[in-house]
């Protein structure tokens, strides 16, 4: 809106902001996907029952930190680029999702569709590229980061939990960046075929070196 040639900027334009049912949604989906984390980790239902409590304790650390780095940081990730670009954008929740992904846990693998940030607003085609590149870029640098400290570390039970977060990362990156509609990959390809290959191609080696176990 115009008036007297001057532009009227509503108050929040690009501010970063949280609403009470986003955070309570935040927190139900880091809940859910840590404990499923958790039990994957234990190896499902057969591992969860035999495990003892400095191994399952351990096990939820390193599911709490891989779920908070690599899926929610992800997540706000996008929220924030699309915030500052003037957009409306909140997390949501997949109940569903997160009771699958419980439910696959307990076989002893993750599958889940545990939510998504919802975004509203005149975005362009750059800044949708954008607000799609940056959860990967957020794992692809978290993983860089938490697999420097595994190489620090040494062989011990720290340097193993480095490792594992830095793997989930690499491997969500990877995942993310994939071209196929939703996935934030396609979003990129789209605005930008240079910024998409530099992406994908790094994710794609890391994620590579992790499956065939030469990282």
């Amino acid at each position: 809106m115009r008036d007297h040639g001057v532009i009227n900027v509503p108050e929040n334009y690009g501010r970063i902001a949280f609403s009470r049912t986003e955070i309570r949604n935040i927190f139900i989906a880091v809940g859910a996907l840590t404990i499923a984390f958790t039990i994957t980790f234990l190896g499902g239902l057969a591992g969860l029952v035999r495990a003892d409590l400095p191994t399952a304790l351990y096990a939820l650390v390193i599911s709490f930190i891989a779920v908070l780095s690599g899926f929610m940081l992800h997540e706000l990730g996008h929220k924030f680029v699309a915030q500052r670009a003037g957009a409306w954008a909140e997390f949501r929740a997949h109940p569903s999702g997160l009771l699958m992904a419980i439910f696959f846990s307990f076989l002893g693998f993750i599958f889940a569709l545990p939510g998504a940030v919802y975004i509203q607003g005149m975005i362009s085609r750059k800044q949708n590229g954008l607000i799609s590149l940056a959860g990967p870029a957020i794992n692809l640098a978290l993983g860089v980061v938490f697999i420097a400290l595994y190489f620090v570390t040494g062989s011990d039970l720290l340097s193993t939990a480095f490792y594992i977060i830095g793997s989930v990362n690499f491997l969500l990156a990877a995942f993310n960046l994939l071209p196929i509609p939703p996935l934030d990959g396609s979003k990129v390809l789209r605005w930008s075929v240079p910024a998409y290959m530099a992406a994908f191609g790094a994710a794609l080696v890391m994620a590579a070196l992790i499956l065939t176990g030469n990282l």
